[in-house]
């Protein structure tokens, strides 16, 4: 009895460890939960943190310097010590061997030509730069996560329309056995109807394989387990305001595009970049201070000696050296710009291009939904005259097979709608709004 409770005990534990764990979950709830888990998101917040510490870095060029050294020296041989102070002559002296001192240092700098102050601005618009990188690249994982998402809606649905009819077909399947046993059909119609099921069973097939391999992306793309089952929001397809001109989204980009925003800080931390180049030329002037204190035994000891003073410093080189650092930084300054005229063109063409596959996805709904109205008309007219003798088996399985490519049809362009859209919303920097 044990060892049977253990290994019921056993069994159980195996089937509910391996067994899927179903999750409902909403595409903004998606969008979240990828966002947190997004590993691009986390280099892109290191890289925020690296930027900080290059702030960190710059400020600390203001502040004073305080330094403390010491030494000790030990003298195996006795040192000739030749005294040439005032009423001290003689040499040899005493028996020395040790010597100790040790200074204090204090710099303050007052005058840099700039260079400090247009370093600290600088770092403060790089960070802000990185930052809305981040957000940039956090509107690209909304778009992919939406585009994983209506991958897995689309399969979803298609398994869910197949299933309904391969029920329907094994049905009919069903009958005709009776109709054919009966007389009233001929074994070959009989034939051509299970030969329709067995391809719906094909279809089946794959848009079950296809959906999983989409929910083990969604898994992958969201962090969870990779045996982790997502039932999509049966309410993802919604109707999507278009009544706009593509003029307003590309106001609307203009506005809200992170990586529009971050170029325009890194243009001004190259423009500041050149003005600290400028200032290399300037001499620098820091206040200064020290304390020094030495002891070296059977001669002398020193304490006390404080000295305060103004220090300035240039670097006589740069009369006949070229600015390189000015150089690169004007460089740096024709390329930022460069860069800045070629994003707008990429973005206008953006919107436009993806303003335009909305518009045409919507339309490709309507087509299709009128193209199901015909398939499902054509379906009751052909089976209306199958019953009555007045068409053949072929073109009622023809009329089936074209009416379930049209509900394959409609869903998926709705699908391709809503993620269109969202297309749309991602090229104006607004789909996380």
């Amino acid at each position: 009895m044990n060892k049977f409770l253990t290994t019921a005990l056993i069994v159980g534990t195996f089937y509910s460890v391996s067994a899927q764990e179903k999750r409902l979950l909403s595409l903004e709830e998606a969008v979240k939960l990828g966002i947190e888990n997004s590993k691009n998101l986390k280099i892109d917040q290191a890289k925020i943190e690296e930027s900080t510490a290059n702030l960190l870095e710059a400020k600390n060029r203001q502040l004073p310097e305080l330094k403390v050294s010491g030494s000790y020296l030990y003298l195996p041989i006795k040192p000739n010590i030749d005294m040439k102070i005032a009423g001290v002559s003689g040499s040899g002296g005493p028996d020395v061997h040790q010597a100790m001192y040790g200074t204090v240092n204090l710099s303050m700098p007052i005058y840099s030509g700039g260079r400090i102050k247009y370093g600290i601005k600088s770092a403060e618009y790089l960070v802000e730069a990185s930052k809305l990188s981040t957000e940039n690249d956090k509107n690209a994982v909304a778009y992919n996560i939406s585009q994983a998402y209506n991958n897995l809606f689309k399969a979803s649905e298609v398994v869910k329309l197949l299933k309904e009819n391969l029920v329907s077909s094994q049905k009919r399947d069903q009958s005709f056995i009776k109709l054919e046993n009966n007389g009233v059909i001929a074994k070959n119609d009989r034939l051509k109807a299970q030969l329709q099921t067995s391809n719906i069973e094909l279809q089946l097939m794959e848009a079950e394989n296809n959906y999983n391999i989409a929910n083990i992306n969604m898994d992958l793309l969201l962090g969870l387990p990779d045996n982790t089952e997502i039932e999509v929001d049966s309410n993802y397809i919604a109707a999507d305001d278009l009544g706009k001109p593509d003029d307003y989204y590309l106001n609307l980009a203009r506005e809200n595009r992170k990586d529009i925003q971050a170029l325009d800080y890194q243009r001004k931390a190259a423009a500041l970049g050149t003005k600290a180049a400028k200032a290399e030329n300037l001499p620098s002037i820091a206040f200064t201070g020290g304390y020094v204190a030495a002891d070296i035994p059977k001669l002398f000891t020193l304490t006390n000696a404080v000295n305060v003073g103004v220090g300035i410093q240039y670097n006589l080189s740069n009369i006949w050296k070229k600015n390189s650092s000015l150089m690169q930084s004007k460089a740096r300054e024709q390329e930022l710009s460069a860069n800045n005229e070629l994003l707008n063109d990429n973005v206008t063409l953006e919107v436009k291009r993806d303003y335009q596959n909305d518009l045409y996805a919507h339309k490709k709904i309507d087509v299709y939904q009128k193209t199901l109205e015909q398939a499902e008309e054509n379906y009751r007219i052909t089976l209306n005259k199958y019953n009555n003798g007045l068409e053949t088996i072929t073109n009622l399985l023809d009329a089936d097979t074209a009416k379930i490519t049209a509900n394959v049809n409609v869903i998926t362009s709705k699908a391709d709608a809503a993620l269109a859209h969202k297309k749309l919303l991602q090229t104006t920097g607004t789909i996380n709004n």
